[in-house]
């Protein structure tokens, strides 16, 4: 779901599921994507179109690699996405956001949106649910977060647009990216945090009212 500059590392995440399709035989795939050991990418709308551009942009990055004699750059990466978005805008919706670390800028956030523009950003949110958290991440957002608050940050604003978001939801996965590479982390459904407005919470569930 998104991605933040901060001091430490950027940090990514995304609810644990796209948007169903309307006919699928194949579960969805667990975003964040990687695309390098350093550099992943959250996917929004149509889950078979990001999906392969991911993994044009996975094969192009390790050729770019073997040529350069060096890791590609996060904005290596989004530019190439950026190219492979814009042109095919006609037949993909596909909204990007990409995010790592490299030894040229350290860590780094830049959103590729339907069409295809590239922009380099503090933090970026996309998808379905990111129209219900903008002012919350807006006012919760601190340049220089350590890992640990940008982690705390992420959940809070992936649980709050699974509370509001038909769309979102199932679990939370996190990367935190820095110089020695990425570190995943999962918070199963029954491990998200109750947030007010969702019809049903762990919370209730076990007696205890919201916002207690």
């Amino acid at each position: 779901m998104r991605r933040r500059e901060i001091k430490h590392s950027p940090r990514r995440a995304r609810p644990g599921r796209p948007p169903p399709p309307r006919h699928s035989t194949f579960p969805p795939p667990p975003p964040p994507t990687h695309t390098h050991l350093k550099i992943y990418v959250c996917r929004s709308g149509s889950a078979a179109d990001t999906q392969n551009i991911s993994a044009y942009a996975t094969w192009y990055l390790q050729q770019h690699e073997v040529e350069l004699g060096a890791e590609p750059t996060v904005k290596a990466a989004a530019r190439l996405l950026s190219r492979l978005t814009y042109e095919n805008k006609e037949a993909l919706q596909a909204g990007l956001i990409v995010a790592g670390w490299d030894a040229v800028e350290g860590g780094v956030v830049y959103g590729v949106p339907l069409g295809g523009t590239v922009v380099r950003l503090p933090f970026a949110i996309g998808g379905s649910g990111s129209a219900y958290i903008s002012g919350l991440c807006d006012k919760a957002w601190r340049p220089g977060m350590g890992k640990e608050a940008a982690v705390a940050f992420v959940r809070k604003a992936v649980s709050h647009a699974i509370a509001r978001d038909g769309s979102s939801g199932g679990c939370i996965r996190t990367v935190a990216i820095d110089a020695a590479g990425a570190d995943r982390q999962f918070v199963g459904g029954d491990a998200v945090p109750g947030t007010f407005g969702d019809l049903v919470t762990s919370a209730m569930l076990k007696g205890v009212a919201v916002g207690e």
